[in-house]
C-alpha cells in the first residue's frame, strides 16, 4: 500500500549552499512519524518544502498519490493537511474558542463577522467545543489566549490546526519552550492524537520523539542519514555517538 504522504528525491539549494540532497521521506496512514537531526541539519528547511512554504529544485512531494509539489500552503491545506508552528501563531485577544471557531472551514468561507456568526450557529459552536474537548481546553473556552499557560496554548494550537479536520498533521518542535511538565502533557496529548489522525513531528526532544513516534527519519548535512523504529536507532551507532543518542 502507498504512504499517505510522500516526498521523493528533495533537493533544494539556497545561492551555493546545498540545503537538502536527494531526501526521500514516506509517512503511512495512522502513524506517527518522527524527523530528527541536529540544528543546521536541513530538517526545518525539509519540513518547510513538505507544507507548501519552500518549492524544491528537485524532487516531488505527494499526498494520496498526488502530486502537490510547490503548491502554495492554503492550497494543501485544503486537501487535507494541517501544521503548527515552532513560534505559535494564536490570536491573542480572542478567546480559545474564537480562536477554534474562525478555523473551522464553515467559517472560514465566511466573509461577514465569522467570530460573531459562530457564536449564533449551534453547529459551529458543538463543532468547535468538540475540537477543544480533544486537546483539554474545553473548560477554558472562554478565556483570552493570551490569558493561557505556555503549555495550554501549545495545545490551543493544535486544536486549531485540528479544526480543519484534517487527514495529516505537522507538528513544528511542538516541545520548544515546555517544561518537563509541560512536555509530559503534550505527549500524552499526542499519543490521543495518533489513534485518529496520522502525525509527523519534527522535533529535537529525543526522549519525547522516542517514546512517541513508530518510525524515525535522522536528518544530517540535508540528507537522510538513518531511519527506523526508536529501538533499530537506539541501535545504531552513529545515533549512539552522536549528541543525538544523549535523548535516546
Amino acid at each position: 500500500m502507498a504512504p499517505l504522504f510522500e516526498a521523493r528525491g528533495l533537493h533544494l539549494r539556497f545561492g551555493d549552499r546545498v540545503v537538502l540532497e536527494d531526501v526521500s521521506l514516506a509517512f503511512p496512514a495512522g502513524t506517527l512519524s518522527g524527523i530528527m537531526g541536529p540544528n543546521g541539519a536541513g530538517k526545518t528547511t525539509c519540513f518547510n518544502v513538505l507544507t507548501g512554504r519552500y518549492r524544491p529544485d528537485r524532487g516531488q512531494v505527494l499526498f494520496g498519490g498526488r502530486d502537490i509539489t510547490g503548491m502554495a500552503p492554503h492550497r494543501i491545506a485544503r486537501l487535507g493537511i494541517a501544521r503548527s508552528f515552532q513560534l505559535m501563531n494564536l490570536f491573542d485577544e480572542f478567546s480559545v474558542f474564537e480562536n477554534v471557531a474562525v478555523a473551522l472551514p464553515a467559517t472560514r468561507r465566511r466573509v461577514a463577522d465569522p467570530v460573531g456568526r459562530a457564536y449564533g450557529e449551534p453547529a459551529t459552536v458543538a463543532a468547535a467545543m468538540a475540537v477543544l474537548e480533544r486537546v483539554g481546553l474545553a473548560d477554558r473556552a472562554d478565556q483570552p489566549a493570551k490569558s493561557l499557560p505556555y503549555g495550554a496554548r501549545r495545545a490551543l494550537e493544535i486544536a486549531v490546526a485540528l479544526a480543519s479536520d484534517p487527514q495529516l498533521l505537522f507538528l513544528d518542535e511542538p516541545t520548544a519552550g515546555l517544561g518537563s511538565d509541560g512536555r509530559a502533557r503534550l505527549a500524552e496529548l499526542i499519543r490521543a492524537l495518533k489513534r485518529h489522525v496520522t502525525i509527523v513531528v519534527i522535533e529535537h526532544d529525543m526522549d519525547f520523539l522516542f517514546g512517541l513516534a513508530d518510525e524515525i527519519s535522522v536528518i544530517h548535512w540535508g540528507q537522510v542519514i538513518a531511519r527506523g523504529t526508536p529501538a533499530e536507532l537506539k541501535a545504531n551507532p552513529w545515533v549512539m555517538a552522536s549528541k543525538l543518542g544523549d535523548g535516546a
